[in-house]
């Protein structure tokens, strides 16, 4: 794992194109910089321990300076750190196994799955295992219940035989806090039971592939202490789910997969420190917080698009959809969240965008610079496609040009846009953009006087599913 120094990379947000004057978001200042404060002020408190207040229970603000608090441990205890600790156990996977399952719904896999789109190579499962720079396939299960791809993961982990080869082997990393949620834990017993096969009935075998994230206590505890599992990884306390990406949940995944997460945390670490000291109008989080609240105010644009440019961001756009739908929609408020690729569904979603209910904020989120060398269209011999005089344009050319055409037509229309801007899709800039979203997520939440933490609308389902289940 390397470090460097926290150093905030901008990432742009404008006003929203035809959707508001520049002397709008200076109107609100005073207020988002109050909500700013009371977002600092429950992080103190958080950290102080003390008693909580009625009204700001449940008050999850650990997330807030974790990746700091990692990193210091990490620059104090070396190899005894919890990071260097995750290191070591996913290096062990990834030197014993082929795939690794990660069990676990919501927040306990969409951070992971969001890790592994953006930074990953594409086509990371499909690749051979030295392609792979010989880390493991990752593969999700236990976010929901389908008996036929459950059945299917069956088949491809191979049924009632041991694994010979290390192609054939596979761990499995269980995240839970409590162990309670019943799709996890259905597919954890399940996948046990093949995994013990596939170990041959080894009981310490198992042990080492079972690598639980949960809580100090609560059921899925208590049945790795039964199954002899040495490592053991907690959710933090004072840290929900949805904003759990970086702690193991998300990061024990993210080092299996062979990613820096050093890196990822100095990204969040350096969003911290802009997010505290920057002013309105240069604050990336005030900023987006202020603009998509305006236009929920004033214009009525209650559904946010996060309209992603490329393949590769749609599981942060999915991992946002969760984040802002269980912080807000409280109260019979909140903003819709829905994730668009761009230029897929341009095809399919762009009609309305483009000619429906004047409803939408739509913020595109674009990359400066691909990981590979851009592809030319060429010159062909078969020109019936009508497309040599296009020869020397490359695939990011194109996007480009569908971006910019796409953003000239809501224009033209008076729809608002608005922008989002990474240089680059690395862990640093990750890092910067999901705490980004993170922090005006609860930002936002204590400008409307909303409790940005727990869920009691996802807790009514689950208590009836049970009941019904136990009848």
């Amino acid at each position: 794992m390397s470090t460097a120094p926290i150093t905030y990379d901008p990432i742009g947000v404008f006003l929203p194109q035809h959707g508001l004057q520049p002397d709008d978001l200076p109107q609100v200042t005073p207020r988002l910089e109050a909500a700013r404060d009371e977002v600092l002020a429950d992080d103190v408190l958080w950290s102080a321990g003390g008693s909580v207040p009625a009204a700001k229970q449940p008050l999850d603000a650990g997330f807030h300076r974790l990746p700091e608090r990692l990193l210091q441990e990490y620059d104090e205890r070396g190899a005894d750190s919890e990071l260097a600790r995750l290191q070591a156990t996913a290096d062990r996977l990834a030197a014993e196994v082929d795939r690794v399952l990660v069990l676990g719904i919501g927040g306990s896999y969409m951070g992971a799955r969001a890790l592994m789109e953006a930074c990953c190579h594409p086509y990371h499962n499909e690749l051979s295992r030295a392609a792979r720079g010989n880390r493991p396939r990752i593969t999700y299960e236990g976010n929901n219940l389908d008996n036929d791809a459950l059945q299917g993961l069956f088949d491809l982990l191979g049924r009632n035989a041991p694994a010979q080869e290390i192609t054939d082997r596979w761990a499995v990393t269980v995240i839970s806090k409590s162990g309670g949620t019943l799709e996890t834990a259905v597919a954890f017993r399940m996948l046990l039971e093949q995994l013990r096969i596939s170990c041959g009935g080894d009981a310490a075998r198992l042990a080492e592939l079972v690598v639980p994230v949960t809580g100090a206590s609560g059921k899925l505890f208590d049945l790795a202490q039964a199954l002899g599992c040495e490592e053991i990884y907690h959710v933090p306390d004072g840290v929900g789910g949805r904003f759990s990406i970086f702690s193991a949940v998300g990061l024990l995944p993210a080092a299996v997969l062979g990613l820096d997460i050093v890196q990822l945390l100095a990204g969040a670490a350096a969003m911290n420190e802009h997010f505290r000291t920057a002013a309105v109008g240069e604050n990336v989080v005030l900023d987006y917080t202020g603009i998509c609240h305006l236009m929920e105010e004033r214009r009525g644009c209650d559904i946010r698009v996060l309209s992603t440019w490329g393949k590769r961001l749609e599981a942060v756009g999915l991992w946002y959809d969760q984040l802002l739908s269980e912080s807000l929609g409280k109260q019979e408020r909140g903003a819709t969240p829905l994730t668009v690729v761009n230029t897929r569904d341009l095809h399919s979603r762009g009609q309305q965008h483009q000619e429906g209910v004047r409803d939408k904020l739509i913020t595109n989120i674009t990359v400066g610079q691909g990981r590979r060398e851009p592809l030319a269209i060429g010159q062909s011999a078969l020109n019936q496609d009508g497309l040599n005089e296009l020869a020397q344009k490359t695939v990011p050319d194109a996007l480009q040009a569908a971006h910019r055409g796409t953003n000239q037509a809501y224009r033209e229309e008076n729809r608002p846009t608005a922008d989002l801007h990474l240089e680059q899709l690395n862990e640093f800039q990750l890092g910067q953009l999901l705490q980004m979203l993170m922090l005006a997520t609860v930002v936002e939440g204590r400008l409307l006087g909303i409790n940005p933490y727990g869920q009691p609308g996802v807790e009514a389902y689950k208590k009836n599913m049970n009941a019904i289940l136990r009848t």
